[in-house]
């Protein structure tokens, strides 16, 4: 395997809280980008999806950052992050989890803190279960969970007014036609983005986030983890280092998939954040950095 660095580092002239370290290491023909900010004790946050680049997550690290080494990366074909080649065999967990650990021996850690949200805290959980001993401690932040029940009964609609569903519905439809501009992916983000918040102002936040996706990616990921039965409770049960899971009592997320990581986890907390969805450091910032704050304390 061949692998070359390229490094590109930029400063805000603005806030040195913002300064990062931006890494593109190259696989053979493939790219893998990464950015970092701050610096000390390192904490990998892998974002939702699937299909979606980090973009969405720099103010999370940004905050992170402040006091740890927080560092970000798009996800095998999103973002910066490129293939030659994307379909079944080249977007896979495991893949995806290959990636991860080209990314923490490119940057020479022994260990690290792993922080996954949403799809994010699936593949945190998986790469724990094969790479147990490189991880320090884990976040599961609003995680799908460490199986595949969530998909059992999740209807993100259901939480939409009639009015919101019906206008995604016409949205979803125009795009399915042909119409993928920016702005009809806008409009379908600004009805399907309700359903993720307790605070609605930051609908337009979400509505953007939403346009990011790419579904291609998504399905080929949701194709592969029931193709190997997405599973990691019983590597879990073996799982020692301090796990927090974390997730909102709005959340899309059902309680029941954090109980249930809970009690698998033998170090594991759970907490549930209240009015706040499934983005607990918009809809309840302060509530959602306290626990995440205390539980970083524990590796200082």
């Amino acid at each position: 395997m061949r692998i070359i660095l390229t490094l590109l580092i930029t400063f805000s002239l603005h806030n040195l809280l913002d300064a990062q370290n931006e890494q593109n290491i190259i696989v053979n023909d493939d790219v893998i980008h990464l950015k970092i900010y701050g610096s000390g004790i390192p904490v990998l946050i892998i974002n939702g999806g699937p299909g979606m680049n980090s973009d969405g997550f720099q103010s999370l690290a940004k905050i992170i950052g402040q006091s740890k080494m927080a560092i970000i990366y798009d996800q095998r074909g999103t973002g910066q992050s490129t293939l030659t080649k994307i379909d079944e065999s080249t977007i896979s967990m495991n893949s995806m989890v290959n990636d991860i650990e080209i990314i923490r021996n490119h940057l020479k850690l022994d260990k690290w803190i792993v922080f996954g949200h949403s799809f994010g805290g699936m593949l945190g959980s998986y790469y724990a279960s094969k790479f147990p001993n490189r991880v320090q401690g884990l976040i599961l932040s609003s995680s799908g969970g460490i199986d595949m029940r969530l998909f059992s009964n999740l209807n993100i609609s259901s939480r939409l007014s009639k009015t919101e569903r019906d206008s995604l519905n016409y949205w979803n439809n125009k795009i399915t036609e042909g119409d993928t501009s920016y702005h009809a992916r806008l409009q379908r983000g600004k009805f399907l983005a309700p359903a993720y918040l307790f605070d609605k102002s930051n609908v337009p936040i979400i509505a953007h986030r939403l346009t990011q996706g790419d579904l291609n990616i998504n399905q080929l990921v949701f194709q592969n983890m029931r193709k190997i039965d997405f599973n990691c409770a019983e590597e879990l049960k073996k799982f020692t280092a301090p796990v927090l899971i974390i997730q909102g009592k709005q959340d899309i997320i059902p309680e029941n998939i954090g109980s249930y990581a809970n009690n698998v986890l033998p170090n594991s907390t759970l907490v549930i954040v209240e009015k706040c969805g499934h983005y607990g450091w918009l809809d309840n910032s302060d509530k959602y950095f306290k626990s995440i704050n205390r539980f970083l304390e524990n590796f200082e």
